[in-house]
């Protein structure tokens, strides 16, 4: 092999070196060059999850050791979070719009075809990742919404139930009769007055308690022993948005993206920083130019803190939302970020689940 550099060579390291520079980061020509030059073989089998969620990404990695489907391994692991009634962020149980409707998003993607499919608004369905699964398989579709894909989803089979279960009813209700006082909801008689721990604090902004009082959503990436890759993101979207609101979840390039030859990301919290960031499609493609999974996280929310508008900093011009992303490289690296250090996140390499604190853009306060 020659020691001198071809100009494909040169090409590649300036587009590696301004990614980095763009995003704030700094980097080493030679070993940029390598990086980007060099074959990526597959790293796994490798499973990722959003939050401390051992026996789901355990699901997802039996499933990915019996020889599975990256996808069909990550869709089931965040099945189970969907079937849960006590978790408040997705399917069952998920928390509803500003009218008590409990409206689900979710999106998936395939390596091998690079193929997607979603459904957004989706109601009455408690596993819309599923749904989103037969969008892409059996449809010429990616996404589907509302009404149409309620009506897909009996078309195959799945049965329609109320998600609202009565503890989300009870936290919505409690929201409704509390966070205004310019209407006519009130909460019990018997309810102690000084119990607002679903109402807007006095003195604290909007954005602040929105966020603080904000369920997620749950991402799941997988990586094959050969190198497939597979993703989903599932959610119920912000708590008590406005009816027909969608999220970046469902929407292929924002809360989610594979691509069988880098890599894949996926996000969670504030969808609308997201969306108008392209943000999981931009960390593949920074991985792609020889950032670590880590570093391209962190490069993006770099993008997004500065390009929000000013209502959503704080004093010191920091993001007061939340927002983690969550990717794998083909080759077996893994890594989480997030605007504030600490959020968790859960991988498992073949061998040992391990629930580790995500970086922070920011460190903890």
């Amino acid at each position: 092999m020659s020691d001198t550099l071809t100009r494909r060579d040169l090409l590649r390291t300036g587009a590696v070196l301004a990614g980095a520079a763009a995003a704030g980061l700094s980097a080493d020509p030679t070993a940029s060059a390598q990086q980007a030059a060099a074959p990526r073989s597959a790293g796994g089998p490798l499973a990722i999850i959003s939050g401390g969620k051992v026996a789901e990404i355990t699901k997802a990695m039996d499933l990915l050791r019996a020889g599975g489907d990256p996808l069909d391994a990550a869709i089931e692991a965040v099945a189970m979070v969907e079937a849960n009634p006590s978790d408040h962020t997705v399917g069952l149980g998920g928390l509803p719009n500003e009218d008590g409707v409990v409206e689900l998003d979710a999106s998936v993607m395939h390596g091998p075809t690079h193929k997607a499919g979603a459904v957004a608004a989706l109601r009455n369905i408690r596993h819309p990742s599923r749904v989103a699964a037969l969008v892409m398989r059996r449809t010429d579709h990616v996404l589907l919404v509302g009404d149409g894909a309620l009506r897909f989803a009996r078309a195959h089979g799945f049965p329609e139930e109320e998600l609202l279960t009565d503890e989300a009813r009870r936290i919505w209700l409690d929201w409704k009769e509390r966070h205004s006082d310019d209407d006519d909801w009130l909460p019990p008689a018997t309810a102690p007055a000084e119990d607002r721990s679903t109402t807007r604090p006095r003195g604290q902004s909007r954005v602040d308690w929105r966020e603080a009082f904000t369920y997620g959503t749950v991402n799941c990436l997988a990586l094959t022993a050969s190198g497939d890759l597979g993703g989903v993101t599932t959610t119920s979207g912000l708590s008590y948005k406005i009816a027909g609101r969608v999220g970046d979840s469902p929407i292929i390039g924002a809360g989610l993206y594979v691509d069988n030859q880098i890599g894949a990301a996926g996000s969670t919290g504030r969808g609308e920083a997201n969306l108008q960031n392209c943000s999981s499609f931009a960390i593949v493609e920074l991985i792609g130019r020889g950032m670590s999974p880590e570093e391209a996280c962190l490069a993006q929310l770099r993008r997004v803190a500065g390009r929000s508008e000013r209502r959503l900093l704080d004093a010191t011009g920091r993001p007061t939302f939340g927002l983690v992303y969550y990717a794998i490289s083909k080759d077996g690296r893994f890594g989480a970020a997030s605007i504030t250090a600490g959020p968790e996140f859960t991988v498992h390499d073949g061998r040992t689940a391990r629930v580790l604190e995500s970086a922070g853009l920011y460190p903890k306060a």
